[in-house]
């Protein structure tokens, strides 16, 4: 490789990284905690808990919990019902001023489904959980905050490449994983950063795709009901407002002979930003660990019960929904997440290290133009 094709190499990988190192820095401090969320929630006392009851004791009905929850949230609509895999005794709701209130201004719980009691769920409305994720994945800045750090994620990809690129030269003069402990700190320092960087590549790209991918959630949605959830309602473009719904117990069982062998997710309700005016629609889910997060969803007219549609998921949608487990680690268990965790520590090191190079040369090159000066 050219010696000019290395200096641009060179000032794309420095430029990139320094755009966006501070912001990465904030989000590998604050995933950190957000891998071990279920962990910490029960930790800090934040997660739901159900009272003890004899096995086996029946379930309410859907239309009985909903009641249960408008009972608990007066003056709110019930706009999602969500399944727990880890509480097969608890339902989620999340209640809200209108249906289409947006997520931050929701309220979330769970309703211990043998009983209809309301069981509070700290972390998912406020704590330092929510804090940590509301910074995580926004910086209290909405939609806003979101589209920012995307692209600092992809400023963070092209740091990414571009490091490749320049490593590949710099180790033809080494072994590899080699560290020059004889030479100065700064030369120590980045042998590191190169061994380090060049360990953690992948894990690096796929988190960083995957957060991309996160961050524009709120676009994707929106082209979903714009294109998908469009084309699908179409029959009811011209359906006068509904005005009365039928009970909401049996579109459990509807949407399991629509898709036998899958499982609901969640509920959405009419007027969501998941559904339609018209529609109850049912997300449901595979029963593998790649399946379980892909959604199908089943609108079920809500006058009449009848299925109008089993919508078919778009390529963005499946993205979306693989990439934010991946993002986490939640496919694999503790261990994923201990590599996870292990990982994340590597690449602040990676990050400050980087920093740090580029303050040293910094500082190398103002002594380097005062000497200069001084004897001209």
């Amino acid at each position: 490789m050219q010696s000019r094709t290395i200096r641009r190499w060179s000032q794309v990988h420095t430029w990139t990284s320094l755009i966006c190192t501070l912001f990465l820095l904030m989000l590998a401090l604050t995933g950190l905690p957000l891998i071990f969320h279920h962990e910490l929630e029960h930790l800090l006392g934040e997660a739901p808990e159900l009272r003890e009851m004899a096995p086996g004791t029946p379930h309410l009905g859907l239309q009985q919990l909903v009641d249960a929850a408008q009972r608990h949230r007066p003056g709110e609509v019930v706009q999602y019902l969500g399944y727990e895999k880890d509480e097969p005794n608890g339902v989620v709701a999340i209640t809200a001023a209108t249906a289409g209130t947006e997520p931050n201004a929701s309220h979330t719980f769970m309703l211990d489904a043998r009983t209809g009691e309301p069981v509070a769920m700290p972390a998912a409305n406020g704590g330092v959980l929510m804090f940590i994720l509301r910074l995580h994945v926004d910086m209290f800045a909405g939609l806003p905050g979101k589209l920012l750090l995307a692209f600092m994620g992809l400023l963070f990809v092209v740091a990414i490449i571009s490091g490749v690129v320049l490593y590949s030269p710099f180790m033809r003069r080494l072994k590899f994983a080699e560290v020059r402990h004889q030479r100065s700190t700064r030369t120590r320092w980045l042998d590191l950063h190169n061994l380090i960087g060049i360990v953690t590549l992948t894990w690096a790209l796929v988190v960083g795709v995957t957060g991309v991918i996160s961050a524009c959630a709120d676009l994707l949605i929106s082209a979903w009901r714009q294109d998908t959830l469009t084309a699908l309602v179409e029959p009811y473009r011209n359906a006068p407002p509904l005005t009365e719904r039928a009970p909401v117990d049996n579109v459990l069982t509807i949407a399991a002979h629509a898709l036998p062998g899958m499982q609901a997710d969640f509920i959405a309700f009419p007027g969501t930003r998941f559904s339609s005016e018209h529609h109850y629609t049912v997300f449901m889910v595979g029963s593998t660990h790649l399946t379980a997060h892909l959604w199908t969803p089943v609108l079920i007219d809500a006058r009449t019960l009848a299925v109008t549609a089993v919508a078919q998921r778009p390529w963005y949608m499946d993205a979306l929904a693989m990439s934010q487990p991946l993002h986490f680690g939640d496919y694999g268990g503790r261990p994923m997440q201990l590599l996870w965790a292990v990982l994340d520590v590597l690449t602040i090191i990676v990050l400050g290290s980087g920093l740090y190079l580029w303050w040293v040369r910094q500082r190398r090159s103002t002594g380097q133009r005062s000497s200069e000066e001084a004897t001209a």
